[in-house]
């Protein structure tokens, strides 16, 4: 492994380290950060630079046995890089056509980056009410994106209230995404992953919602994913941290 690609990987860590916390980004500034090194971050940096150069000629007619470099399982598969208090780091890789359903990250600032190939994002934040609300029933959200990524591009930041908490992901070719997640899931301390799905009743508290800002409104209901949702822990072949 180049020891620039230890160098970078290791530059993720450490500046994660100074930069979050247990209650998230210690500010702004550490946001920027940590965007600034996670931009950094390429594929080869991490062990897949085989299969991102499979994918580079995912749609051409010449390319040859272009499945060869991918896991012969269509299971989602996750790499675990680093978990502590603060923060995790790991990587989802997503064969083409499968979905992550829409699932929230509650009380947690979520940083993602694409590594390769193109996704198909949509995501919601929830909307305020003038009432409260059961939380086990639909409650109302906005959609804060709806269209597709390429790689290379830019890190995406994810808010615990803003920025699309709530979101889907449909892979169009095989694609992997770094995802720093501050803090880290932990049902202990109430951050558990739910998902949810479209309701089909439009209002069903029979709160008018403003439609002045032009955001799609809708209302989401928990639900549990289809048995055929499946995450697979893998392992992560790229360098090892110095913790």
């Amino acid at each position: 492994m180049p020891s620039n690609s230890m160098a970078t990987i290791q530059k993720l860590y450490e500046v994660c380290k100074v930069s979050l916390s247990g209650n998230g980004p210690l500010s702004p500034e550490a946001v920027d950060s940590v965007c600034s090194v996670l931009d950094m971050v390429m594929p080869c940096d991490v062990g897949l630079e085989t299969e991102a150069q499979s994918v580079r000629s995912w749609r051409s007619p010449r390319a040859l046995n272009r499945k060869s470099a991918f896991h012969s399982s269509s299971a989602i598969r996750y790499r675990h890089i680093h978990e502590c208090k603060s923060f995790s780091i790991g990587i989802f890789c997503i064969p083409a056509s499968s979905i992550i359903p829409l699932h929230n990250h509650p009380g947690m600032t979520v940083f993602s980056k694409l590594l390769y190939g193109s996704m198909h994002v949509k995501s919601y934040d929830w909307v305020d009410t003038p009432q409260p609300l059961n939380l086990s029933k639909a409650r109302p959200a906005k959609i804060a994106r709806d269209g597709e990524m390429s790689a290379p591009c830019g890190a995406m930041v994810t808010h615990p209230t803003d920025g699309g908490n709530i979101h889907a992901i449909k892979a169009i070719t095989p694609c992997a995404i770094l995802d720093i997640l501050s803090p880290p899931y932990s049902s202990e301390d109430g951050r558990h992953c739910s998902y949810f799905r479209r309701c089909r009743k439009a209002d069903p508290s029979g709160i008018l919602l403003d439609r002045s800002k032009g955001s799609e409104l809708v209302w989401l209901e928990e639900h549990q994913p289809p048995n055929s949702f499946v995450i697979r822990r893998d392992l992560y072949t790229g360098p090892a941290l110095s913790l």
